[in-house]
Order: C-alpha cells, then sequence, then structure tokens
C-alpha cells in the first residue's frame, strides 16, 4: 500500500474508530480468524489485562457497548451490572447456559447466538461417535497399534446399527439431523423432548426414563439449563440397560457424569461415546482407561467451513447492532 492509501486508512480510523466489544476469554474463532475479526472492531480482551476483572471492566464501563462470549464463557449478572453501556451479548455457541437471560431481559440486553449454523456438524458427529462405539472402531485402532492383533488374535466382536431402536433427547435442530442421518440406515427413531415438533412422526415419550426403556441407544441433543441438568441420571442410565449405548452431544452436565463414569464401570450399560463432559477440558481418569467408550474435546462444532461462517455470522450482529439495525441472530429472550 503507498504512503497515501496508507494515510487515509489511518485518517478513516480516526474519524471513525472502530466500535469496542469486550472479550472475557479468547473464542475458538480468534485462534483462527482475529484478524478478519479486528478488521471491523477493537476488541477489549480481558484476559490479557493485569487488572482483576472487576476492576478491567469499571476502567471500561462507559465505552463497552458490546460482548463477544463462547459455550464455555460464562457472562454472570455481576458482570452485566457492571457494564452500564451494554446493549448486546453476541456468542459463538447454540447453546445459551452461559449467559444470564434473566439479567439480560431485565437490562434490555440483546444476545445473538450462532442458532443452527452448526446443527449439520454436530449431527456428523453424533453419528460418527455412534458408529465408532458400536463397531469398536478407536478400540480396534489401539488393539492394531499396541501390537495387540498379532499377539491375541481376532478383535472382539461390534454390533449393527440397521434396525436398532435410537432415542432422541431434544428433537431441536440438531435432534432432526440426527433423525435424519440415521433413517438411511434403518434405525427406529424415537425421540422425548419439552419442544415437541407437531411435524415429526417418531414415536414421542414425555418422560426420559421411559424413552430409555424403549431403545438400545440414547443420543443426547438438548440445551443445558435449569431443567436438563443431570436430566440423564442412575435411574434413566439403569432403564437404557446392560445392551444401552450413549451418545452425547449437548452438553455434559446434562449427564450425571459420576454416575455414568459407575455405569460403565460395573456394566450397568454397554458403552458411550462422548463429545462433551462436566468439567471441561477435565475428563475423569476412569473414561479414559475404558475401551468401550470413545471420546472427542469438544470438537462437534468445529469444521473448516462453519467457523468461517461463523465469523461472518458474528460480524453481521456485531455490525448491525453498531448500526441499529435487526440482528442476524437474535435470541428471543420475552417471557
Amino acid at each position: 500500500m503507498d504512503c497515501n492509501g496508507y494515510h487515509q486508512e489511518n485518517h478513516d480510523q480516526n474519524v471513525f474508530p472502530k466500535p469496542k466489544v469486550l472479550v472475557l476469554e479468547p473464542p475458538p474463532v480468534f485462534k483462527y480468524h482475529e484478524d478478519k475479526l479486528s478488521q471491523k472492531f477493537h476488541f477489549l480482551k480481558a484476559w490479557d489485562s493485569p487488572l482483576p476483572l472487576d476492576q478491567f471492566l469499571t476502567t471500561h464501563a462507559q465505552s463497552v457497548q458490546a460482548i463477544l462470549s463462547h459455550g464455555t464463557c460464562p457472562v454472570t449478572t455481576s458482570t452485566i451490572r457492571l457494564l452500564p453501556s451494554l446493549g448486546l451479548i453476541v456468542t459463538t455457541s447454540s447453546g445459551l447456559n452461559q449467559i444470564d437471560l434473566q439479567e439480560c431481559r431485565r437490562r434490555g440486553v440483546s444476545v445473538a447466538y450462532a442458532g443452527s449454523l452448526f446443527s449439520a456438524d454436530v449431527a456428523d458427529i453424533a453419528v460418527g461417535l455412534l458408529i465408532d462405539a458400536l463397531r469398536k472402531i478407536s478400540a480396534g485402532n489401539r488393539y492394531v497399534t499396541q501390537g495387540l492383533w498379532a499377539n491375541n488374535g481376532d478383535f472382539s466382536l461390534g454390533s449393527k446399527l440397521g434396525g436398532t431402536k435410537v432415542g432422541i433427547v431434544g428433537l431441536g435442530s440438531i435432534g432432526l439431523e440426527v433423525g435424519k442421518r440415521l433413517e438411511p440406515f434403518g434405525c427406529n427413531i424415537l425421540y422425548s423432548s419439552r419442544n415437541r415438533k407437531s411435524s415429526v412422526s417418531y414415536p414421542y415419550y414425555s418422560n426420559v426414563c421411559e424413552l430409555a426403556a424403549n431403545c438400545e441407544i440414547l443420543i443426547i441433543c438438548c440445551e443445558l439449563n435449569d431443567h436438563t441438568r443431570h436430566l440423564i441420571n442412575k435411574e434413566v442410565l439403569l432403564a437404557l440397560g446392560k445392551k444401552g449405548l450413549i451418545i452425547n452431544v449437548g452438553r455434559g452436565a446434562i449427564i450425571d457424569e459420576q454416575e455414568m463414569v459407575r455405569c460403565l464401570m460395573q456394566g450397568e450399560i454397554a458403552g458411550a461415546g462422548l463429545d462433551v463432559f462436566e468439567n471441561e477440558p477435565h475428563v475423569p481418569s476412569e473414561l479414559i482407561a475404558l475401551d468401550n467408550v470413545v471420546l472427542s474435546p469438544h470438537r462437534a462444532v468445529h469444521t473448516e467451513e462453519t467457523l468461517m461462517a461463523l465469523v461472518e455470522l458474528v460480524i453481521g450482529n456485531l455490525e448491525a447492532f453498531f448500526s441499529n439495525k435487526p440482528l442476524l441472530s437474535p435470541v428471543i429472550l420475552d417471557e
């Protein structure tokens, strides 16, 4: 760029300074696309400051109108109350359990989220974990790479996917995508959901324990909230039974993790495929040692294509807010 262009760019930034956006912790999109985001906005990085968080927030209280958050970074009542000029929280997550929505509603703070952007990717991972756990792909890989095939002979048998009864907990956009992927395998889809889809012909169970008792595979796709925390408890796991398999692509705390570990170790359920955990990134050592468990480091939504689409959605929501235009993916906060 020549000198004239350089000076013009700096002149424009001085006349029209980039809007300030608070970031409490670095979201995953920063790792890959921070440069693109920073072309549009000036990010106040709380994690980079030597100040305690409350002092950092107080220092920038009058200038912060928007927060960029992600699925594991809480935006609490105290944070919101320290920012009198706050008008928008943009989260890169489809889940909202990390944001105090009640305080946002009280304060009139808008919230934008990823919506159904991740649904296809999460459904792919759910089916991938399911097939891996049933056919013991990861366990078979370890059997070969550790030299056990040559020494111990044939590997143990897996189980067939076709014809199985699959219960889906949470038939939102992700659950529907999971169902669509499993139908061609000849699976019988059952479901339980607080937001029942009247257009879906799958058999419906209002009670999750009853659903578990009537299926061989339970796939968790619902959001985490006060009603779903530890929804999958000892009673549900025992109802699923010794031949039952559980897949979780929702949130870790939807399952009582300690109870699930106990059931897996005692053979009260057959196996699990898990992309999420209750205390991420910490995973119970017992799960790591089990060959009937497939683990993924909460990567269901992370594909190159979707992360780029997410960046565009974040930019679009922030630009809409600072231009007084409708948000692209608003969360409806009305009671």
